[in-house]
């Protein structure tokens, strides 16, 4: 692979009369000259972005995310795209472009660096900091280098001609990618949102423009807010509504938002030094990227305006502002051991005034809810952003700002992404509303492919395998959803065991087996119940032990007369665990039988 300075516009047109060997009608891949088109992650679901291009020995990905888990995925940590499908073809990948800096775009980056080898990811700017440092955590630093990329960039294969352009999202350096392959066009918006007048970078609206002019075939676009109307509020408003709030406050501010938000973090730390507060930061993902943003010069606060925990009790409480994690209610945050009063420097004092400059992210409306009662509950006057006080703007574009970049870009073809199915659909509507063919509009889910073919696209009646992975602590090799599923049912119907001890030599049951529960019932209410499923496992291995039988078989035996009897009686599907005892004269009588095995071979 290399890189070059050739036209942003480049592209490999190969209109050769082979195309029309092929009937679109059998949706049949040749994948010699069709250009594939396909997502790991991102459709159906929020989070997890991967996007892969691929065409004869060639793939491009862009972005590589994680999705974080709902309460019912119990004990998970990530979840992860399926790189089964790229493990196989690692020798075809030409490039990992990363658009942005957020989690659900480089969270995974470690996790496909353990499975596969690179030579090199693209990222931008702060994208690249935040991914340096990861790797950094993951002991992975020298396994990739990251090369730095912006708006003028050019990536070169030999069948694929990769440009950008600039966007404006709630992290620095958000990138477009426009992919130009033998077959077509296609942009990739990465995440989005049009701010007329933005704090930073604006987006790139007459390369956008000319991209239309010229003609893109596919275009993938975020959908994150399709149900959303209007337009999203400027980053501006909300600067000077936090400004005036932390003007009017008359002791301490707390401030909670997104830690990678960072030109909001930047407009909140202003605002302190403007009403004359220090400002103490409080939460990992917080303190890491007020590092990265002051390194870069994104975030531009002298280091005297910043005091540690130790130094709180030294100030006045109107000359302090406290930013700090815990905007989505998560329980370890920052925020929320401030409000159960855990937190090793910092306790709320009644006439503490905490701002969220944030929405809850839908699911986690519930988690926000319980931070706001408990802090109330202690004496702080909390304030939430509403249409009324602007003290959050999206990062992702609603309907109006949807219809804009559908105008501009053109797209004979259509593929919303980033978004769950709902999402999908109402983008769909939109696109269609813009002039796009219904037709046109490929609504897919995680391992459809979409096949370009002589600038024309249709699902494909094959898919790659894109189940998700779901990860505990940092094992790449992820949990099977075997696993995840014993978790649910452990969480909804507990346990039982059932001890039974046997004399392997004369097949014969020693004592009645005894049953211990966890989670399933009350075991002094439910003696009755437990001596009943005692007895019926007891009848069930004597029928079974009448004949010559192996330990297998008799732990099969247990569960399939132990299940039916305890759901028909508690209308509940406990795990069994069958645990059998030899008797141990008869473990050395095999172990003896084994060694002389052993010593006849």
């Amino acid at each position: 692979m290399k890189e070059t300075m050739s036209p942003m516009m480049s592209g490999r047109s190969n209109r050769n009369s082979r195309f029309n060997d092929f009937d679109f009608e059998t949706n049949a891949i040749n994948r010699r000259t069709d250009t594939l088109v396909y997502a790991l992650g991102g459709l159906g679901e929020i989070g997890k972005n991967m996007y892969c291009f691929e065409h004869d020995d060639e793939i491009i990905i862009v972005d590589c995310g994680v999705l974080f888990p709902e309460d019912d995925l119990l004990g998970i940590d990530y979840v992860i795209p399926d790189f089964s499908y790229l493990i196989k073809n690692q020798a075809k990948i030409k490039a990992l472009i990363i658009t942005h800096g957020h989690e659900d775009h480089i969270g995974a980056i470690p996790f496909l660096l353990k499975a596969i080898r690179l030579k090199q990811i693209h990222a931008p700017r702060f994208a690249k900091a935040l991914i340096e440092k990861k790797l950094d955590e993951h002991h992975l630093s020298r396994s990739c280098k990251i090369v730095e990329i912006d708006s003028e960039s050019r990536i070169a294969t030999d069948h694929f001609t990769v440009g950008f352009f600039n966007t404006v999202h709630s992290i620095p350096d958000s990138l477009g990618v426009l992919v130009n392959t033998p077959n077509g066009r296609v942009i990739e918006t990465g995440d989005f949102r049009f701010d007329m007048t933005p704090i930073g970078v604006n987006s790139d609206y007459q390369k956008m423009a000319y991209l239309g002019q010229i003609g893109i075939t596919l275009l993938m676009s975020d959908s994150t807010n399709s149900g959303i109307e209007g337009s999203s509020i400027s980053e501006k408003i909300v600067a000077s509504a936090i400004l005036d709030q932390m003007r009017r406050t008359p002791g301490r501010l707390l401030v909670s938002t997104f830690a990678s938000n960072v030109l909001r973090l930047n407009q909140i730390l202003e605002a302190a030094v403007l009403c004359n507060r220090k400002i103490a930061v409080f939460g990992r993902s917080m303190e890491n990227v007020v590092d990265i943003g002051r390194r870069l010069g994104v975030i531009t606060i002298p280091e005297e305006s910043f005091i540690s925990g130790n130094e709180l009790n030294t100030l006045p409480l109107n000359r302090i502002c406290i930013v700090c994690t815990g905007s989505q209610g998560e329980p370890m945050a920052a925020l929320s051991r401030i409000a159960n009063g855990t937190h090793r420097f910092l306790k709320i004092i009644p006439g503490d005034t905490v701002l969220f400059s944030s929405n809850p992210i839908p699911g986690n409306g519930v988690s926000v809810s319980a931070v706001i009662n408990q802090l109330t509950r202690v004496g702080a006057n909390v304030v939430t952003n509403s249409p009324l006080t602007s003290f959050h703007t999206t990062g992702h574009a609603p309907v109006e700002e949807q219809k804009l970049m559908l105008n501009l870009v053109k797209p004979k073809y259509f593929m919303p992404v980033h978004g769950e199915y709902k999402m999908l659909v109402q983008h769909s509507a939109t696109a269609q509303e813009t002039g796009v063919k219904k037709d046109h509009c490929l609504i897919c889910s995680n391992g459809d492919i979409v096949v370009m073919r002589n600038e024309e696209c249709f699902i494909a009646n094959e898919r790659i395998e894109a189940d998700a992975i779901y990860v505990d602590g940092n094992d790449a090799s992820g949990l099977s959803t075997s696993v995840i599923k014993d978790r649910q049912i452990l969480a909804g119907n507990g346990l039982v065991a059932v001890i039974v001890t046997i004399d392997s030599r004369y097949n014969k049951i020693l004592c009645r087996p005894n049953i211990v529960s966890r989670g399933f019932v009350y075991i002094k209410d439910s003696q009755t119940l437990l001596k009943e499923a005692e007895m019926v496992v007891y009848d069930a291995l004597k029928r079974k032990m009448m004949q010559r039988t192996t330990f297998g078989e008799l732990k099969n035996c247990i569960r399939t007369s132990l299940e039916p009897f305890l759901f028909q009686r508690t209308n509940r599907n406990p795990i069994v665990i069958p645990v059998i005892l030899n008797q141990k004269a008869a473990i050395a009588e095999i172990q003896a039988k084994a060694a002389e095995k052993n010593r006849s071979f």
